[in-house]
């Protein structure tokens, strides 16, 4: 038989067997079967909690349209992403459509328009199943509220339960004490079988209100080996779990039968990038391990961020943000970044279309008008002025629809002048402090965030607000020679602890007012904690009991970023500890990016041959030879007084001073050429 015949014949089987298992939901049948009978088309919006049986119900629909001779379409929310009108089927008459897990889309006034349904054929039935209730547009518009069925699915009343727990193969003998912990929860009553199952068909768990929580420990004590309960408290922890990822988590070198396994429990749910469970079980797993094997919990926490980081390298752009996703959402827990990354859960509706990319000129009056609608007409106007000046930094977050939800606009100071200081004081502000705390090197690049915001909620916590902050991370972990990035903030004290948490500093010699408003500056030093050392931070806080006690592993010798006159005085300073390797590791100039080694002496050996190196460079320059000689005889072979060594040179000591001046200035040119080319 063809590969083809035998997957059809699998499905057809399948299907079959979901049928048998179908018990319940009369009424809703009744009405679906009434509609594919008639002449007219509809739209039913099922909505009810997680696994109380949305996808059951629809499966039984496209059954029904399929026994009517209506041609049926299934979309699934998590596999359409914003694209999901480019998939909506070319009108043919008799069409069923249903679109699942809606809740991934947003509301469906967004993605199902009035534009949309007109373009299917007149008898098409579209049901439309997710998590929440129809949006108001639907329920006050007459139109819409003629046009549509609304079905709130609930749990099933007990004969139901009994009957659907008979099925699964629960004795009689358990019925009682299932329906007492499920209340009818389809889901919970699942749960109720494999449990019952692994214990010969005795359910082991206590009447208790903790319903999930109780199943769960049930299931654990019943899965075949340790590994395999590791498999499962693992793919708790993450967003989507792959085979790859889940033989990183349990550190093996092949986790396919642990996958396979996974894949067929019930409290597990398919996407396009992977497994995940239910949120329910996937809460009371979590909730768990944490509590009864922390180290456990953090050892899979650990293992997922260095699996991210290793995958973070060598992706392309779109794909580092869905990592990026991935490693925030480990975050989920904390109390400080739980609110930002809990809508990045595999089944939130709070994403939704949303969608982020570069601004375009046609959004630039929107943007503006949006600065001035939070931030007043000077703020408009600078926004204004930044769009033509730097057109390329504006990125924009927009709905499924394309209109402009939220934005952030990030300022290139490095290539800022004084006619840009002056028209903006944070640039100005900005500027003064890098100028005088961060100072730039040759090739380096700063950054400001000078406006962000969600079209309605401004610098609130909200979906786009966390859209904004993950393709801020992705563009900062991908800048080459990114020093500093700098953040404005309206509400510097509300953003506190989740800035202290990612390592931005409170900067209030930066801070600026425009229009009478004050704005507050975090900033964070890439040269002091890279990229790597970031996210190793996050990785360590992610788990920690206190978070902000656990500091930036900072490269051994961080660089000493200076300008060129304290660059000066730190050469001077080393020409005269050039004899003590031991004084001179312990240097400013030890700490410039001219200088590596890990320990004291060899950072002050290093220190001494530069300097050496330098002077050899000038004695090989005629112009240059009178200034090495001074040298020479002050610091490289010392005299042993400045008199002294202008006698040895048979110099005046007033042009020995000059020379040796000349000296100075030039090894420390040398020097600090090398230093703006990065060593």
């Amino acid at each position: 038989m063809r590969r083809s015949a035998v997957s059809a014949a699998l499905a057809d089987h399948l299907m079959a067997a979901r049928r048998r298992s179908f018990v319940g939901r009369r009424a809703e049948l009744a009405l679906f079967e009434t509609l594919l009978a008639g002449p007219d088309g509809a739209v039913v919006y099922v909505h009810g909690p997680g696994g109380v049986g949305k996808s059951t119900l629809l499966r039984q629909v496209a059954w029904l349209g399929q026994e009517a001779g209506r041609r049926v379409v299934w979309l699934d929310g998590r596999d359409a992403g914003s694209g999901l009108a480019a998939l909506l089927p070319a009108a043919q008459h008799g069409l069923v459509l249903l679109v699942d897990t809606a809740e991934v889309l947003g509301p469906p006034d967004r993605w199902l328009t009035e534009e949309q349904l007109a373009a299917l054929p007149g008898d098409a039935i579209a049901v439309v199943a997710g998590r929440e209730p129809p949006p108001l547009s639907w329920r006050v518009d007459p139109g819409w509220r003629e046009m549509v069925r609304t079905v709130a699915l609930t749990n099933l009343a007990p004969d139901e339960g009994r009957e659907l727990l008979t099925l699964l193969g629960v004795p009689a003998t358990e019925h009682a004490g299932a329906l007492a912990f499920t209340r009818g929860h389809p889901l919970a009553l699942a749960i109720v079988a494999d449990v019952c199952a692994q214990h010969d068909g005795k359910l082991p768990v206590p009447a208790t209100p903790q319903v999930v929580t109780a199943l769960l420990a049930g299931l654990l004590d019943g899965v075949p080996d340790a590994a395999h309960r590791g498999a499962l408290e693992a793919s708790a922890q993450v967003r989507v779990t792959t085979e790859p990822l889940l033989a990183a988590l349990l550190d093996v070198p092949d986790a396919r039968d642990l996958f396979d396994w996974l894949r067929g429990l019930s409290i597990m749910e398919f996407g396009p990038r992977g497994l995940y469970p239910h949120d329910l079980a996937r809460d009371a797993l979590a909730a768990e391990l944490r509590w009864r094997h922390p180290e456990r919990y953090a050892q899979i926490h650990r293992r997922a961020g260095a699996y991210y980081q290793a995958q973070f390298a060598g992706a392309e752009p779109a794909a580092q943000q869905t990592v990026i996703s991935d490693f925030a959402y480990l975050h989920r827990d904390n109390p400080v970044l739980g609110p930002f990354v809990s809508v990045l859960a595999p089944t939130s509706a709070a994403v939704g279309d949303l969608t982020v990319g570069p601004g375009r000129p046609s959004d630039h009056p929107t943007v503006r008008a949006l600065v001035e609608r939070y931030e007043g007409p000077e703020s408009g106007a600078i926004a204004a002025y930044w769009l033509d000046r730097q057109p390329d930094g504006l990125t924009v977050v927009r709905t499924g629809a394309g209109e402009v939800a939220g934005c952030y606009f990030l300022v290139a100071l490095e290539s800022a002048g004084a006619a840009d200081r002056a028209a903006d004081p944070a640039v100005h502000s900005a500027l003064s402090y890098v100028d005088s705390r961060a100072p730039l090197r040759a090739g380096e690049s700063a950054l400001l965030l000078r406006f962000w915001l969600s079209a309605g909620e401004y610098q609130d916590l909200s979906p786009v607000c966390t859209l904004i902050s993950l393709h801020l991370v992705r563009h900062y972990l991908t800048t080459p020679d990114l020093a500093l990035s700098l953040h404005s903030y309206a509400d510097p004290e509300f953003w506190a602890a989740a800035c202290a948490y990612i390592d931005l500093t409170r900067v209030p010699a930066a801070d600026f007012t425009v229009g009478g408003r004050s704005y507050g500056v975090y900033a964070h030093d890439w040269r002091t904690v890279p990229p790597l050392a970031w996210l190793s931070l996050l990785a360590a806080r992610e788990t920690a009991a206190q978070p902000l006690d656990i500091a930036p592993s900072a490269a051994p010798t961080p660089p000493r970023v200076m300008d060129f006159d304290e660059f000066s005085r730190a050469v001077r300073a080393a020409l005269h500890d050039l004899g003590r390797p031991d004084r001179l590791g312990g240097s400013e100039l030890a700490r410039s990016r001219l200088v590596s080694g890990e320990s004291v002496v060899a950072r002050g050996q290093a220190v001494q041959a530069l300097l050496k190196e330098a002077a050899a460079q000038l004695a090989d320059s005629p112009r240059d030879r009178r200034g090495y000689r001074a040298l020479h005889h002050t610091y490289l072979q010392p005299a042993g007084s400045q008199q002294r060594a202008a006698e040895l040179l048979d110099l005046p000591m007033s042009t020995f001073r000059r020379h040796l001046a000349a000296g100075l200035e030039r090894i420390t040119e040398l020097l600090w050429e090398r230093e703006l080319a990065g060593g």
